[in-house]
């Protein structure tokens, strides 16, 4: 069963990772290489199917997921989104985040609910998995996409949009940043979220069941014995949370 899930996971003799710097709540970048919770799941992974990790860094989301879609990595930390269903398997979410909105301190928005009105645009990171979110659900509102997280926050800045839609953490980095400038605007978060953005794992379809069974418990495991928890902690993440474990198969 070892050699098989070796085959599956990592048939190139190293499990190539799919690791997405533009959401830093899962991964950074420093001067000696990639970090986070998801390159620590990476390395535990490979470390239990015994064999080598290769990170395959992107600085987006859309990016990370063709990469394993397209087999060029075998293993991807993707939110999950029914649009990106076709070619992948998904765990259940490791981790929820909160997809918020920033607005102009001066702005007439103050509700979620008040977004979604003609001539309101929203700047959102392409591909993103707020972005496929906010496509199916604005109706009035036009989105404005740009390469990433800080791409949407220069379209913000740069073209006078509305809104910025974004993981809650960022958001909130951007009020501190425009905060420390002299020519300083102004920025608040609406109240609450617009949705949950559930992390999971992912691999190929083309992998088999029993790879994606080995995967789904892998996530289960890692949540179950603090593995997630540790990991957030350690690379001092606030506001993401660990999340709930999947039920106990039926018996009946």
């Amino acid at each position: 069963m070892a050699n098989t899930l070796q085959s599956a996971f990592a048939p190139s003799g190293q499990l190539r990772a799919s690791i997405n710097l533009g959401n830093p709540i899962l991964a950074n970048r420093d001067a000696s290489g990639p970090f986070g919770v998801s390159i620590d799941l990476a390395n535990e992974l490979a470390r239990r199917l015994g064999v080598g990790v290769e990170l395959v860094v992107f600085d987006g989301a859309a990016k990370s997921v063709d990469a394993v879609k397209n087999e060029r990595a075998d293993v991807g930390f993707f939110a999950i989104d029914p649009l990106r269903s076709d070619g992948l398997r998904f765990t259940a979410p490791y981790v929820l985040i909160e997809g918020s909105y920033l607005v102009r301190h001066n702005s007439a928005l103050q509700d979620n609910d008040q977004v979604d009105r003609v001539g309101t645009r929203v700047a959102v990171g392409q591909g993103s998995a707020y972005d496929l979110f906010l496509t199916r659900e604005l109706k009035h509102a036009d989105i404005i996409r740009a390469n990433g997280a800080q791409g949407a926050f220069d379209a913000f800045h740069g073209q006078g949009l509305d809104v910025v839609a974004g993981i809650r953490q960022l958001l909130a980095a951007e009020i501190e940043a425009d905060a420390r400038l002299v020519a300083s605007i102004g920025l608040r978060l609406l109240p609450g979220r617009f949705m949950v953005i559930q992390q999971a794992m992912g691999c190929p379809s083309g992998r088999g069941e029993a790879a994606a069974a080995f995967l789904r418990q892998f996530v289960q495991e890692m949540k179950t014995n603090g593995f997630v928890a540790d990991a957030l902690k350690r690379h001092g993440i606030q506001g993401a949370s660990v999340a709930p474990l999947e039920p106990a198969p039926s018996t009946q």
